[in-house]
């Protein structure tokens, strides 16, 4: 919150989102505990009450440091569905892996009683995988533009946004899938035409040829070359490349920069000391 505050006293009108990872695993872990007495919760619900209870945690943070720093704004969450394409090729190919690892016997009973889709992975047991959508559509974008421009400091799509279809109808109905933070951060930012796609992350600056000899940490780079480092592989799929290609489809759709820094350099980084800054092609 102090960060974000900082940034906030400087001026900037920000929209917060966030991840949800380890959240959404605890409600299936409780639900899963629970099911001798208890209806399972569904996906898209867990991604819903996390929404609700980080954005809670948001809000009352910055409450208290926007008090300590006599700053007389509000922040507000707003629940976010995200629409995603029934015929997204990644409908048919799940790859997210969700929730706890089990036994090879159990992941199979799993997937003859409950229908999942489970891999192995490496040496810690089966879990379960579901589809990752490429969002479409922020369903409360005019909602969340109205907020910003009444002055609220807003919390949207945590965890990517709730994943919606929409019938031929305009009917919306939610989908067991997980779309990636990065990726519906971007499309926000796009869709609010943000100034910038800043990405708060565990690194300083994003690298190539990371954790080797030769690692070069980047600190200014066009689009043009995050692509080429981005083709050639140098940043992980879990980690730091999904950080990358939100960037590339931020500025792709006409953005103007996109920054990824960790949150104690945010700061430094916004008046171009640090970070990794992603311009326009000249």
């Amino acid at each position: 919150a102090v960060h974000i505050a900082e940034m906030i006293d400087q001026g900037w009108n920000v929209v917060i989102t966030h991840g949800n990872g380890p959240q959404v695993g605890f409600i299936l872990l409780r639900s899963e505990l629970s099911s001798h007495i208890l209806h399972p919760v569904p996906l898209d619900s867990c991604g819903a009450d996390t929404q609700g209870a980080i954005g809670y945690m948001i809000q009352q943070a910055l409450h208290n440091e926007f008090l300590r720093r006599g700053i007389q704004r509000q922040c507000v969450t707003v629940v976010t569905q995200v629409l995603v394409d029934g015929n997204d090729p990644a409908m048919h190919n799940p790859s997210k892996p969700i929730g706890s690892f089990y036994k090879e016997e159990e992941a199979r009973a799993k997937m003859e009683r409950e229908g999942w889709t489970m891999v192995e992975d490496a040496g810690r047991g089966w879990r379960r995988v579901v589809p990752s959508p490429i969002p479409k559509e922020i369903i409360e974008r005019d909602a969340i533009d109205t907020l910003i421009k009444d002055g609220f400091i807003v919390v949207a799509v945590g965890g990517g946004g709730i994943p919606v279809m929409r019938s031929n109808e305009g009917k919306l109905s939610g989908i067991e899938a997980v779309i990636d933070k990065d990726f519906a951060s971007s499309l926000l930012a796009t869709e609010l035409q943000a100034d910038l796609l800043l990405i708060s992350t565990g690194v300083e600056k994003a690298a190539v040829n990371f954790k080797k000899p030769n690692q070069r940490d980047l600190d200014r780079i066009t689009l043009s070359e995050a692509k080429q480092y981005f083709n050639e592989g140098h940043f992980a799929k879990g980690s730091m490349g999904p950080k990358i290609q939100a960037s590339i489809n931020y500025l792709e759709r006409g953005g103007r920069a996109a920054l990824i820094t960790m949150p104690e350099t945010i700061g430094e980084a916004l008046s171009g000391q640090t970070g990794t800054w992603i311009i326009p092609d000249e």
